[in-house]
């Protein structure tokens, strides 16, 4: 799945659209993706000058696009079905190394539980078969007009 067939499904776009492409999936099971990490970034240029380093809540949050990614394609939804994962929590987090420019960041997210409209994903991030954070996440499907 490319970039532009996951834009049909997320409402997320540059610089906040954190996947790149999805090498494979299952549906109501598991998901791999990844992101490319690249020094012209916006948030390098204060996270950290002279030291660049992907931000921690960033990887979170690909990992939880990647799940939503995960979830859409579960329920046969998109964001234009008026749809929209979001977050309920975030456990068990743990960074093992920092993620920086010319990294392959690997989301792997698998589906843990689903109870009404809430899915629990257990997530791991991945450089060069090192873990460089892994979370369970809480996401809430549901419909984008009560945020509206």
């Amino acid at each position: 799945m490319n970039v532009n067939e996951i834009m049909g499904l997320l409402p997320h776009r540059y610089p906040m659209l954190l996947v790149d492409r999805v090498v494979e999936y299952v549906p109501n099971e598991r998901i791999l993706a990844y992101k490319n990490i690249t020094v012209n970034e916006e948030v390098f240029n204060g996270h950290f000058p002279g030291a660049p380093i992907f931000p921690g809540v960033m990887t979170i949050e690909a990992l939880a696009q990647a799940s939503g990614i995960l979830g859409f394609l579960s329920t046969g939804t998109t964001a234009d079905d008026g749809k929209l994962y979001l977050f309920a929590g975030v456990d068990k987090v743990r960074f093992k190394r920092p993620v920086v420019p010319g990294d392959k960041l690997m989301l792997s997210s698998e589906v843990e539980a689903v109870k009404r409209n809430i899915w629990r994903f257990k997530t791991v991030a991945t450089v060069d078969g090192e873990i460089a954070c892994a979370a369970t996440l809480l996401c809430a499907y549901r419909d984008r007009e009560k945020f509206q």
